[in-house]
């Protein structure tokens, strides 16, 4: 395959720079840790994505997740379509949300009532100020490396565009507003029940991704999930699971499901919006019912429950409900997986694959990886030549180490064989 050029990409990006901070407006877009500058997408569909300069791509970010179905799913763009006929927004309910909430709540046993937002940082930030208001506590407990949103309170140690662009700290955030966060490790049970046997009395939640996806993938211990369930438990401390990403996923029933655990308090987003802005919080009964107006704990939005993304919410979710269909997804993720985990061994490449559901990361180390410290063992200097060399060969990965990659129902084998035959060139030449 010849070089690809991306003349288009650079001019729409200079021009970006000069009227947008980074020429971005998320960070990890900025191509900062794999270098050159990041493609302006111009149209999806299904597993494939077309950059202004008409160059084509199977795409394994799939918008960070929520594209389950893959790019402008024909059923979900003609419900959205029907749907804005009628208006976009009313700042009042509709019935689309009793709706959706109906299908998140089936497949989510956990939760009795849930409430939406218009982002996973919203919800996050929701369920954290819940879980404090119920407990009467302000001490929460996150795990190095776990990313749940932009919230000054847990922007601590949060891996994914943190990591991706090296900021140690908080700049911006008020020590008051981090003091009250205890950073720990992930997948170290005996470290977080010391903490909380210390601390119990002060401490409101912990708060979690069941299965990290912005330190890359990384599957838990199910010793340590079964560890903060109990402890968390007889402590009466909210579990808070971070499920924006997990959540219709890993498994219609999120990473809950796959382990058995029931949290207190979920968080969720991405598939549930079908790649429209959508978040949601929701839980036991008893701690949703704190929030206003039955409650004394507040919490708003303006364009929250908007008709348009309960509509692709429903559509999406209505569609991955048809029998086998995770089956199917998940034979599709486990075979590239593990072909290409086989030409890594050929090609002599140190790698740790790691997979869950349908999002996968592989790691350039020899070590396996269980939590940040050993996600940060990867040589980032090699990715950043298999990042190159895949985009070269019309493959799109996610730019950063510290993110995981999705398959979708759209991507078909021959796409899957395309991406292994690009990566046998592309380690070969490692």
């Amino acid at each position: 395959m010849s070089i690809r050029t991306f003349e288009n990409s650079k001019k729409l990006y200079d021009k970006a720079c000069s009227i947008i901070p980074g020429g971005v407006n998320s960070p990890v877009r900025a191509f900062k840790s794999v270098g050159g500058d990041p493609l302006f997408i111009k149209r999806g569909k299904g597993s494939k994505i077309y950059d202004v300069d008409d160059n084509e791509y199977i795409d394994y970010v799939m918008s960070w997740g929520p594209l389950i179905l893959g790019h402008a799913d024909q059923d979900v763009i003609s419900a959205i379509k029907l749907c804005a006929e009628n208006g976009t927004s009313f700042g009042a309910p509709t019935e689309l949300e009793i709706r959706l909430s109906s299908l998140v709540i089936e497949k989510f046993p956990s939760i009795e009532k849930i409430r939406f937002v218009n982002s996973g940082t919203e919800a996050t930030m929701s369920a954290m100020r819940l879980a404090r208001s119920f407990t009467g506590r302000d001490k929460v407990i996150k795990f190095d490396g776990c990313y749940h949103g932009h919230t000054d309170s847990l922007l601590v140690s949060a891996g994914s565009g943190v990591a991706t662009l090296a900021i140690a700290g908080t700049p911006g955030i008020p020590r008051g507003f981090v003091e009250n966060t205890i950073v720990t490790p992930y997948n170290d049970f005996n470290r977080c029940k010391k903490i909380i046997e210390e601390n119990a009395a002060e401490i409101a939640a912990v708060i979690l991704e069941p299965v990290c996806g912005n330190i890359g993938c990384v599957v838990p211990d199910i010793q340590f999930i079964e560890g903060l369930r109990k402890i968390t438990a007889d402590k009466e401390i909210v579990l808070i699971f971070d499920e924006v990403m997990t959540g219709f996923r890993v498994a219609p029933g999120g990473a809950q499901e796959l382990f058995g655990i029931k949290p207190d308090l979920t968080c969720l987003g991405k598939i549930i919006g079908g790649g429209l802005p959508v978040g949601a919080f929701g839980g036991k009964k008893e701690i949703m019912d704190c929030i206003a107006p039955i409650g004394d704990t507040y919490q708003a939005g303006t364009l929250s429950g908007n008709p348009i993304a309960m509509t692709a919410g429903i559509k999406t979710l209505e569609k991955i409900s048809e029998p086998d269909f995770y089956k199917r997804l998940n034979e599709k993720c486990d075979h590239l997986s593990e072909e290409f985990k086989k030409i890594a061994i050929k090609s002599g490449i140190n790698l740790f694959s790691a997979r869950a559901g349908s999002m996968f990361s592989v790691f350039f180390t020899n070590k396996k990886v269980r939590d940040y410290e050993s996600a940060k063992t990867s040589d980032l200097s090699r990715f950043t030549k298999y990042f190159r060399g895949m985009l070269n060969e019309g493959i799109y990965i996610a730019p950063s180490q510290f993110e995981a990659g999705f398959v979708s129902s759209a991507h078909t084998y021959d796409d899957i064989d395309n991406t292994l035959n690009a990566a046998q060139k592309v380690l070969k030449s490692l």
